[in-house]
């Protein structure tokens, strides 16, 4: 047990330096955290691939990714001919900014006493009853900044990654926001302070796992990030929709797709695993442990656990094909978010005080497995039969087995007779003329 976060009341009474300095705080602290989290990715994915990371500006390479913004920095800055020079440089800025809005209501610990003043606010910028929908309302609008990037540049490798993104992020938002609906309804407000204390005694990671399991699956697709880095795909699209952008423009959206990461990556930690309190029951053994200061410390470790996932995923499982990763999304994820959001609601309605022991929690756990695995078996398995029943072109000599044609026509190397025109057998059928002596 812990003691409970501020609440709504406790906001809106700083004095206008606070204010300023939380967002100073809040701006640095998302660039420093970016700049370690580019280094750290570099230098886990190397250790996966046994290879070497950075580790030649400053101790273990720490300063790579300063030496990379200044790299950025200094490129030349191109605007091609046929862009739309407004949007094209508004673009950048519209998916950057709402990354760092949304930490404006991520709470970072309870309520502490500034240092050498007697000023007491909580370690919070700000909070609302509905910070839930203010963050996908943000999550939303970023969206317009890819699209927009995509559209603007007046290339078309550009334009199908603006427009693969959009559909990604808004199908992928539907099954993150299913997954949110049952956190608020079980802690019974959409403030993310009330959530963090609605979860001092059991994590809704627990309660909620197939919320909890949703919400991961649906972040990763939501920032892009491989296996579901499609709207960047090099080996289709180039670059996707920032193949036109050189220079600071660049880095604006190196730098959001970043911050993106930590943002939903803190939504995680502050909705499914206590925010910034201990984890493990360390409180139960040191009870100073959520008290103070200490509470960031437990927040930003949960935060790198998140990271940590998005890292290990880009350096194991390779990119999905955009139709299995679409049908995923519409077919999978968006369903059982959908069953699982009524199930919720239909126990709070029994059992408005429902109360999930380790019994229950590992049974709910093995039905949303097996829903997965039928959603997941089913529809391969009645396309295996169809696929049997269609001719397979023999080999060549020596050769591979080509794969029939959709429309059924020939099929390139295969032994499969030649149609000819009325005309062309004609010609066939006419002698060829002599040689010449």
């Amino acid at each position: 047990m812990y003691e409970i976060g501020p609440g709504l009341e406790a906001f809106g009474t700083d004095p206008w330096w606070v204010v300023a300095a939380k967002c100073v705080l809040v701006f640095v602290t998302l660039l420093v955290l970016t700049m370690f989290n580019i280094w750290a990715e570099r230098r886990v994915v190397a250790r996966m691939q046994h290879r070497i990371g950075p580790n030649v500006h400053g101790p273990f390479g720490l300063l790579q990714s300063l030496a990379d913004a200044v790299k950025l920095a200094l490129k030349e800055d191109i605007i091609p001919k046929a862009a739309d020079k407004v949007v094209y440089l508004l673009a950048p800025i519209i998916a950057t900014a709402p990354a760092f809005v949304t930490f404006s209501v991520i709470p970072f610990g309870p309520e502490v006493r500034i240092p050498f003043t007697d000023t007491v606010t909580p370690l919070q910028l700000t909070d609302m009853p509905v910070a839930v929908l203010f963050v996908m309302a943000l999550a939303s609008v970023g969206i317009y900044g890819i699209v927009l990037a995509g559209w603007s540049s007046g290339s078309t490798y550009s334009l199908l990654g603006g427009v693969r993104s959009s559909a990604q992020m808004i199908s992928y938002e539907v099954s993150m926001g299913l997954a949110l609906v049952s956190v608020v309804m079980y802690a019974g407000s959409m403030s993310t302070s009330e959530i963090v204390a609605a979860q001092d005694d059991l994590w809704f990671g627990l309660v909620l796992l197939p919320s909890f399991v949703i919400y991961v699956i649906s972040m990763v697709g939501e920032t892009n990030r491989a296996p579901f880095d499609l709207p960047e795909a090099e080996g289709e699209l180039v670059g996707g929709f920032h193949t036109e952008y050189s220079s600071l423009k660049f880095a604006l959206f190196f730098l959001a797709e970043y911050i993106n990461m930590a943002t939903v990556s803190a939504l995680a930690t502050t909705l499914f695993l206590g925010g910034w309190a201990a984890p493990f029951w360390i409180d139960e053994v040191w009870v100073g442990a959520n008290e103070g200061y200490w509470p960031v410390l437990w927040f930003f470790g949960k935060v790198l656990a998140f990271i940590f996932v998005f890292v290990w995923l880009r350096g194991t499982l390779p990119r999905l094909r955009y139709d299995q990763f679409m049908a995923f999304g519409w077919k999978v994820l968006i369903p059982v978010a959908l069953a699982w959001t009524v199930a919720v609601a239909a126990m709070r309605l029994v059992r408005p005080e429902l109360s999930l022991d380790l019994r229950g929690l590992l049974f709910v756990a093995a039905g949303m497995a097996v829903v997965f695995v039928l959603l997941m078996v089913i529809p391969k398995g009645s396309k295996a039969g169809k696929e049997s029943e269609s001719a397979t072109a023999p080999p060549l000599e020596g050769g591979y087995p080509v794969p029939p044609m959709p429309a059924g026509g020939p099929v390139r190397g295969s032994a499969q007779p030649l149609t000819l025109e009325p005309d062309a057998d004609e010609y066939l059928e006419t002698p060829a003329p002599a040689p010449p002596p």
